[in-house]
This record gives C-alpha cells, sequence and structure tokens, in this order.
C-alpha cells in the first residue's frame, strides 16, 4: 500500500496518536510488536506556537520509529498552520490533522471533532496546509457532529479535492465520544465511492485479530488504525498480523512474557524521561499489562504506588515466580 510517500505492506496496521500512551516508549514497544504506522500524542498548535517545553518534547522522533506521523490540533488556522510548519521541521512521513479528538475541553473550543461542525472550515485550513507544508498531509476524523449530521462521505471527497494523501475515519459521531459500537458502514461507503482514490484507514473497536480480518474484508478499506485496543495489548499488533497472513490465532501471551514486556517498556520509559517521570508514567501501563491475574489487587496497588525502579523490578520478577505458571 503507498500511504502518502511511503510504502507499506498490504494490510497495514496504524497505532492511533492517544494522549498521555503513546509517548516514545510505548511506539518503541509497539514497534517491537509489528505495528506498520505510528503517530506521536496529540500536538497542539497553541502550545507548539508558544514553546510549551512539554508540546515540544512530542516532535523528538527517532529514525527507529519510522515511518511515524505527528498529529496537531488547534481551533485557530493560523496557529495551525504555523505548528505544522514547525512539525514539518523534524521530518515526519506525515502530518496528520486532529478533526477527530471528542473531548469536549477540546471540542467545545472548535478543535479535533469540533471542526465537524464547520465542514467548509475544515476543507478551508487543510488546503491550506497543505499548500503551504512542504510533506503530505493526512487528516484524522468521525462520521459527523451527530446522528442528524453523518456529512463523512462529501466531507472526504472535499478534502481529497484539496489534496490530502490519506484519511482516517472513527465509525462514530463526536456526539457518541466513545460509547456504543463504532459504525462501519459510513466507513465502507467512503472506500466503495468511485471518486476517493486516496487510502482510506478505518478506526474503532478493532479489539481482536479476527475484526481486523472482517473490516478488511466487508468495508474494503486500506488499513485499520487502532488505539485504545492497543493500551495493555500492544502485542495486538502482532496478533493481528499473524491471523491475517497464516488464518490461524496466536496461544495467549504468557504471564512471564508479559512480566519481560513490562521490564522493557519500564526501561525505555526510564531511559526516554528519566528515573522518576520515567517511573511515574508507566504506572498506568504496567497495571494494564497484568489487569487479568486473579488476586492481582494487592501487587497492582504496590506496582501503581512505587517510586524506586529497583523495587519495581522485584516486584515484576515476584509477578513472575507466582503467575508465571498460568
Amino acid at each position: 500500500m503507498n500511504f502518502a510517500d511511503t510504502q507499506l505492506r498490504n494490510r497495514p496496521l496504524f497505532l492511533a496518536p492517544m494522549e498521555d500512551v503513546t509517548d516514545a516508549s510505548f511506539r518503541f514497544i509497539c514497534k517491537q510488536y509489528g505495528v506498520d504506522m505510528m503517530y506521536t500524542e496529540f500536538v497542539s498548535a497553541d502550545g507548539l506556537i508558544r514553546d510549551a517545553y512539554k508540546t515540544r518534547l512530542k516532535l523528538n522522533i527517532s529514525d527507529q520509529e519510522r515511518p511515524i506521523g505527528i498529529q496537531i490540533y488547534g481551533h485557530i488556522p493560523e496557529a495551525l498552520l504555523e505548528a505544522a510548519q514547525m512539525a514539518a521541521q523534524v521530518r515526519p512521513e506525515v502530518i496528520d490533522i486532529n478533526f477527530g479528538c471528542p473531548m469536549n475541553k477540546i471540542a467545545q473550543r472548535g478543535a479535533g471533532s469540533g471542526w465537524l461542525r464547520d465542514p467548509q472550515g475544515m476543507v478551508d485550513i487543510t488546503r491550506r496546509l497543505v499548500q503551504e507544508v512542504d510533506i503530505p498531509v493526512t487528516v484524522k476524523t468521525r462520521l459527523g457532529w451527530d446522528e442528524q449530521s453523518i456529512i463523512i462521505e462529501d466531507l472526504a471527497e472535499a478534502l481529497q479535492d484539496v489534496g490530502i494523501a490519506a484519511i482516517t475515519i472513527h465509525g462514530r459521531t463526536k456526539t457518541q465520544m466513545y460509547k456504543g459500537e463504532a459504525n462501519w458502514e459510513p466507513i465502507g461507503a467512503v472506500k466503495r465511492n468511485p471518486r476517493i482514490k486516496i487510502p482510506v484507514i478505518g478506526n474503532g473497536d478493532i479489539k481482536t485479530p479476527r475484526q481486523a480480518k472482517d473490516a478488511f474484508d466487508q468495508y474494503g478499506v486500506d488499513g485499520i488504525m487502532i488505539g485504545r485496543a492497543s493500551f495493555g495489548h500492544p502485542w495486538l499488533f502482532r496478533e493481528i498480523r499473524h491471523f491475517l497472513d497464516t488464518g490461524e490465532e496466536l496461544p495467549s501471551m504468557s504471564v512471564t512474557e508479559r512480566v519481560a514486556l513490562a521490564k522493557m517498556h519500564l526501561a525505555k520509559s526510564i531511559e526516554v524521561k528519566g528515573e522518576r517521570v520515567g517511573v511515574l508514567e508507566m504506572r498506568r501501563h504496567l497495571s494494564c499489562y497484568f489487569k487479568s491475574l486473579t488476586d492481582f489487587k494487592p501487587v497492582r496497588l504496590k506496582l501503581v504506588t512505587e517510586d524506586n525502579p529497583e523495587e519495581i523490578f522485584r516486584l515484576l520478577d515476584f509477578i513472575d515466580k507466582k503467575w508465571g505458571g498460568n
């Protein structure tokens, strides 16, 4: 599959941008498990042009992560344009415009999926970015603002016409947030539209290898983007790829394998962010890696409160010893 100027393998898998999740250490882990293309955390246009330190850090990408996209969001066209030009300086494979985040603190300001109330404005600012940014521009969005305004097919045509390289569609409206089931029918309609020539990436509720295969088979999408289902389960990419290639499901990942993964992730987080921040930001991941274990609550509490990395590594060894036979 040709995605922007990047050649990806057939039926590629994408890691969705997720705030406080898809940092460099999590991207490193997902890369080990076969994801085809990844995205940074959301990059605030306002924060970037104000030179906010934490926002600038999100532009730090390595060659080992490529191909990678930087996703920007904002509600002021001039700020979006300036931020896109700044992000382009680190030469990601694409600049992706976030027209899909449904969180009220973002959407109610007119950013993210808030743009769905102004589709002409979406098209206009996208045209400017395509014309004035010297790398491919892509878009991630939703079906519409609500069930009464499913505009995605016309919107995809208009965005293609101003030059985007690809579109990712989440199968919900803004007002749905993440509730209910994702509706892939409109995504399939965009892909079947004879006017649409750019790659169409589907997103929403892909949690198993079989669901991924069904999405490719039923809706004809060019790729699948996975977000929340990869949190605590980054090996999902390996499971999906194996199923797509062989039709067989891999056995469940053992506790011993998950302990090794947690150690690798923790070490990478500390390497990237330093001991204090690296440990703090790993807590959300560590508990999720072992959430299926029985009688795990006391150990989980220690994992998410311990500050000393050496003690966390000892706790992980204890988990392996106690539950590793499961």
